[in-house]
C-alpha cells in the first residue's frame, strides 16, 4: 500500500468512527426527547459529517435553509394533490431542480427523508414540524461537534514537513543541473525527479486545502499559495532541463551559470526573499553581454540556449518574488514563526 493510499484509508477510518459515534448519539438524544422517526437523526449526522470543519458548517447551514424550503413545498403539494406517490414525485422533482440551481445538491438526501415523514403522517401541524426540525438540528449538531476534532496541529506539522521535502528536492534538482553545466553527464534521473516532485506537489496542495478548511484564521491560504508557487517553479525546471539538453557543446560561459545555479540552490528556502538573487542574475546577464561574440553557428546556438537558461532562471525567481510580495506582515507572523 503506497503512502497516499494509506493516508486516504486513515481518513476514511477516522470519518467512519465519527459517523458511527455521531449516528448513535443522535439517535439516543432523539429517543430521549420522544421524537418521531428518531432513527433519522442518526442518518442526518452521518450524511452531514464532511472531511473539514468549513465543509460541515456550510453543509449544515444549507440543510437548515432547504429544510424550511422543503416543508413549505411539501405543504403546498400535499394540500392540493391527493395521490401520495404523485405528490412525492413532484416534491422530489422540485427539490432536485431547486437544490441543483442553488448549488446544494448535498442537501437532497436529507430532505427526501424528511419528505417521507410528511408523506407517511400527512401531519403539517406546528408540533410535527418542530419534531422534524429537531431531528435535523440534533443530526447537524453532532456532525459539527465531531468535526471540531480534526487534529489541525498534526496537519500543520505534516505540511511543514512537505515544505522541507519540496525545498530539498528542488535543491537536488538544481544541483544536478549545475553539474551538467559543468560538463558532468546528466541522466534521466533529473527528468524523473521533476515528475515525482510535481506529483508530490499535487498531494501537498490537496493537504493545504484541507488544512485551510479546518482552521479559522484570517490568512488560511498561505500554504496553498506556497505549494502552487513551487509547482510553477517545477514547470520552469522542466523547461530549463529541456533547454540544457539542446546544447551540443557547452561554451565556457556555462560554467559561470553553473556557479550561479549552485549559489541559487542554497537560497531555495521558504523564508527567502529572492531580491538579492535577482540582482545577481541581472548582473550575470549583463556581464555575459560584454563578452566576445560567438564565431561559429554552433557557438551562436549554444550561446542562445544559455540566454534561454538565464530567462528560465529569472522566471524561477519571479514566481518566488510574487509569492513573497503577496504576503503581508500578519501572515509572516503566523506562518514564519
Amino acid at each position: 500500500m503506497n503512502i497516499k493510499r494509506k493516508i486516504n484509508m486513515n481518513k476514511v477510518i477516522v470519518q467512519a468512527i465519527k459517523m458511527a459515534i455521531g449516528g448513535c448519539l443522535s439517535i439516543y438524544i432523539a429517543l430521549l426527547l420522544n421524537l418521531e422517526f428518531a432513527m433519522s437523526a442518526g442518518i442526518i449526522t452521518m450524511l452531514t459529517i464532511a472531511t473539514t470543519k468549513w465543509e460541515t458548517l456550510k453543509l449544515s447551514l444549507s440543510r437548515i435553509l432547504t429544510f424550511l424550503m422543503s416543508v413549505f413545498i411539501l405543504w403546498v403539494i400535499f394540500r392540493y394533490i391527493k395521490s401520495d406517490w404523485i405528490a412525492y414525485g413532484i416534491f422530489i422533482l422540485l427539490l432536485v431542480v431547486i437544490s441543483e440551481y442553488l448549488g446544494w445538491r448535498s442537501t437532497i438526501s436529507i430532505n427526501a427523508v424528511i419528505g417521507t415523514h410528511f408523506l407517511t403522517t400527512h401531519d403539517f401541524s406546528f408540533a410535527f414540524i418542530i419534531n422534524e426540525g429537531l431531528l435535523v438540528l440534533i443530526g447537524l449538531s453532532f456532525a459539527i461537534l465531531l468535526n471540531l476534532f480534526q487534529g489541525t496541529g498534526n496537519q500543520k506539522n505534516r505540511i511543514i514537513d512537505d515544505i522541507r521535502d519540496t525545498e530539498t528536492k528542488l535543491q537536488e534538482i538544481l544541483e544536478a543541473l549545475a553539474n551538467y553545466l559543468n560538463s558532468n553527464p546528466m541522466g534521466d534521473d533529473v527528468w524523473t525527479d521533476i515528475i515525482v516532485l510535481e506529483n508530490k506537489l499535487e498531494t501537498y496542495i490537496e493537504r493545504a486545502y484541507e488544512y485551510r478548511n479546518n482552521i479559522f484564521q484570517s490568512h488560511p491560504s498561505y500554504y496553498i499559495h506556497y505549494f502552487e508557487m513551487r509547482m510553477k517553479q517545477c514547470t520552469v525546471l522542466f523547461n530549463l532541463h529541456q533547454e540544457m539538453k539542446k546544447i551540443r557543446n557547452l561554451p565556457s560561459q556555462a560554467a559561470i551559470i553553473a556557479e550561479y545555479v549552485s549559489y541559487l540552490k542554497e537560497h531555495v528556502v521558504e523564508m527567502n526573499d529572492p531580491k538579492e538573487q535577482m540582482e545577481r542574475l541581472k548582473q550575470l546577464s549583463e556581464d555575459m553581454k560584454k563578452q566576445e561574440l560567438p564565431v561559429t553557428r554552433e557557438e551562436f546556438e549554444s550561446r542562445a540556449q544559455l540566454y534561454h537558461i538565464l530567462m528560465d532562471l529569472e522566471d524561477f525567481l519571479v514566481f518566488k518574488k510574487r509569492f513573497v510580495d503577496s504576503i503581508d506582515k500578519k501572515q509572516l507572523e503566523i506562518y514564519w514563526k
